[in-house]
């Protein structure tokens, strides 16, 4: 069976404290999912650059890192879907990462994509094949599943007729890099999303879910412009990308509003995305 879950960062308000996060888990629960994906530099004391790159993004991330998450999690019955880390330090200490999350019964390690890379760049995309080959084969070697998680950057074009993304599916070695495929951002990229999955295949083994529009009402402009939404109140066809996804036989179907929620809470929002969840996966 599939699992339905949350990913931690659509949680960074509502864990502030130990009680918040006990309280945000069991809404999670209640709600009908299944599971959550968790974040290195949430679960852990993280970086001043974290903290300060996510502020400036308008999405920061408080200091979750300060709660002891094994208990919590444990206690609310919630499976760890997977556990998002940055490359380096894969790395650097690919034993550490391993047995974190082997601490929380995952097997998968997510990359998501590079920040301050250029995509454009035929020559750093090859070397960055070359840094996820390698970071694979450290993390099969601990058992360990390792894939790579695209936001909008991947779908540049490296030259004419060919995209980063399409780069990096054809030249990682599916022995040790597959993908958490992340619809949202390749249709913000004006990418054809089931293309794209029909592409994966197999190699698609996390889905990440987010629908797109708007809730502004009354008269307007003639242009809007559009932001996250809750599964099924936005524009994007998202049954048949579920469909696709099931079909692929992916692990877990993971939410992540990132922002724009219904009366700016995250929880009213996976709770309305439950619905859809719910009927749909």
């Amino acid at each position: 069976m599939t699992v339905k879950a949350v990913q931690q960062f659509q949680l960074r308000t509502v864990i502030k404290n130990e009680q918040m996060a006990r309280q945000t888990l069991q809404a999670i629960k209640d709600s009908g999912y299944d599971g959550i994906e968790i974040c290195g530099f949430m679960i852990r004391k993280m970086p001043m650059i974290v903290r300060i790159l996510t502020r400036l993004a308008g999405m920061p991330v408080g200091r979750s890192g300060q709660l002891n998450w094994k208990p919590l999690i444990a206690e609310s019955g919630l499976k760890v879907v997977g556990l998002h880390e940055d490359l380096g330090s894969i790395l650097r200490d690919p034993q550490s990462i391993i047995a974190e999350a082997k601490s929380y019964g995952t097997e998968f390690v997510v990359v998501t994509g590079m920040h301050r890379f250029d995509y454009s760049n035929k020559k750093a995309v090859l070397e960055l094949v070359d840094k996820l080959n390698r970071a694979g084969k450290l993390m099969k070697e601990g058992g360990i599943n390792f894939l790579y998680h695209n936001h909008n950057v991947e779908f540049r074009r490296v030259e004419s007729g060919e995209t980063a993304y399409e780069l990096l599916i054809e030249r990682t070695n599916p022995q040790f890099v597959n993908f958490e495929f992340d619809s949202y951002w390749a249709a913000e990229s004006g990418c054809d999303v089931l293309e794209l999955m029909t592409t994966l295949g197999k190699r698609m083994k996390l889905y990440h879910i987010n629908d797109r529009g708007s809730r502004v009402t009354g008269t307007t402009g003639s242009i809007l412009k559009s932001d996250s939404m809750e599964l099924g109140h936005g524009n994007m066809n998202l049954t048949a990308f579920v469909e696709m996804a099931k079909k692929n036989g992916v692990e877990a179907i993971i939410l992540e509003s990132h922002k724009n929620w219904i009366d700016k809470s995250p929880i009213k929002s996976l709770e309305l995305s439950a619905e859809f969840m719910k009927k749909h996966v």
